[in-house]
């Protein structure tokens, strides 16, 4: 019988040592008892998830993990979570992932980019309603949508012209290399003027699209300083949501092949962030539903436990994509990684494992990017891969960490020979 595949992505899980925890990793310094045993009966390596010397984002990170060259067919993220988001994107529409960010008045100085993690649902769809109906750009339409806390995405279109998604962010944490866009380890907290990127400064359809973004940000950014909404956060003494940064535009949408058809196998997954229900739509994979995400992890964490266990019988495969460390290391907060590999450890893996015989499933564990707490951003570091199961002799290593994967026998990989290598575990 072919064993079944769960493949676990524990976003952002991959650090650099820590001074104050010994000089490990949260992840080497994580009580984590649970994927320890996993360890135990498994091969080992380290993963370069889209390439050397190249801090990836999420986007990029997850179609290469899932077995794609990415730059073969990625068209930006844009077009990815705008198309989660239930927006149409046409050949030639400029689609653009968002933050509500918080800027200081009458100023371009950024004062937090994600309005300090505080907006609510309720408040930025109050928020993203009033844009909608009060910002008029010259010559184009437009729709803008708020998708799961400070995030967003946009859609621009002209009806008889198309726009180029060649042109530079208003975001200043992220910049263009070639087609992806990677997060920039340092940069001034100030708003960009959107630019065609060197080699578009001559197209029409670049200064158009570039024209119009600085327009969006400009008049978006009037009406949220007036909403209501945020005169009520400054009242309460938080940050207003008072403007909207654009990252990563693309003008069409990605054409994957079908997953299920590559590899042979039918896969479901678990996806909460936009982006990551972008990919699995535009890929095939069948989506899981789940409840919306909770403040309470240990009880999120239980439910998609046993909602991996009863799903299992329906797939031959699921993808898992556990967000869970990434939030606290772009805050800098190394206790609070540590504190949430404990808890995926402890309540995902705790309420999973009993539940599943590894004589029948290969469980895969690795991360999409390290997000290391000394810098608060993507890097390039590699993340470590562990492959768990019954029937081949498994490393010797007794614990899944950082350390432990460069010891491993599966060596040094690349994100996009992950999904044929399982394949080869199953038998």
């Amino acid at each position: 019988m072919t064993k079944k595949l769960l493949y676990v992505v524990l976003d952002g899980l991959g650090d650099r040592p820590i001074k104050a925890l010994g000089d490990k990793t949260p992840l080497e310094a994580a009580e984590t008892p649970q994927m320890d045993t996993l360890a135990k009966n498994a091969k080992l390596g380290y993963v370069y998830t889209v390439g050397e010397n190249i801090a990836p984002e999420s986007d990029i990170a997850v179609i290469s993990i899932l077995g794609y060259e990415a730059d073969k067919f990625y068209t930006g993220r844009g077009p990815l979570e705008s198309y989660a988001a239930g927006l149409e994107v046409r050949d030639g529409d400029l689609a653009y992932r968002v933050n509500f960010a918080t800027k200081e008045p009458a100023s371009r100085k950024i004062i937090d980019r994600r309005v300090g993690r505080s907006l609510t649902t309720e408040e930025a769809s109050s928020l993203a309603k009033e844009v909608n109906e009060k910002v008029t750009l010259r010559g184009a339409s437009f729709v803008f949508k708020n998708t799961v806390g400070h995030r967003g995405v946009l859609v621009i279109r002209k009806d008889k012209a198309r726009l180029s998604a060649e042109v530079t962010n208003t975001d200043p944490a992220y910049e263009r290399e070639g087609v992806y866009g990677v997060a920039k380890a340092t940069f001034e907290n100030v708003i960009q003027i959107a630019r065609p990127t060197e080699e578009s400064k001559d197209s029409t359809e670049a200064r158009e699209a570039a024209r119009l973004t600085n327009e969006f940000v400009e008049e978006s950014s009037r009406v949220l300083e007036n909403s209501e909404v945020n005169k009520k956060r400054k009242a309460e003494h938080k940050l207003p949501a008072n403007l909207i940064l654009t990252r990563d535009g693309g003008n069409k949408l990605p054409e994957f092949p079908k997953i299920g058809e590559l590899f042979n196998l039918k896969i479901g997954c678990f996806v909460e962030m936009p982006v990551e229900k972008g990919i699995a739509l535009l890929t095939g994979m069948e989506i899981v539903k789940l409840p919306l995400p909770t403040k309470d992890l240990k009880k999120d964490y239980i439910l998609r436990a046993r909602k991996v266990q009863e799903a299992m019988k329906s797939y031959d495969g699921l993808y898992i994509h556990i967000k869970g460390p990434d939030e606290p290391a772009h805050d800098g907060d190394y206790q609070k990684k540590k504190e949430s590999i404990e808890l995926v450890d402890k309540y995902f893996f705790g309420e999973l494992l009993p539940g599943i015989d590894l004589n029948d499933v290969i469980v895969t564990v690795t991360a999409d990017h390290s997000t290391p707490c000394e810098i608060k951003a993507h890097s390039a570091d590699p993340v470590p891969l562990m492959i768990s199961g019954k029937g081949f002799t498994p490393d010797g290593l007794n614990a899944f960490s950082e350390k432990e994967a460069m010891k491993g026998s599966l060596g040094a990989l690349k994100g996009h020979e992950l999904m044929k290598l399982f394949i080869s575990f199953l038998g």
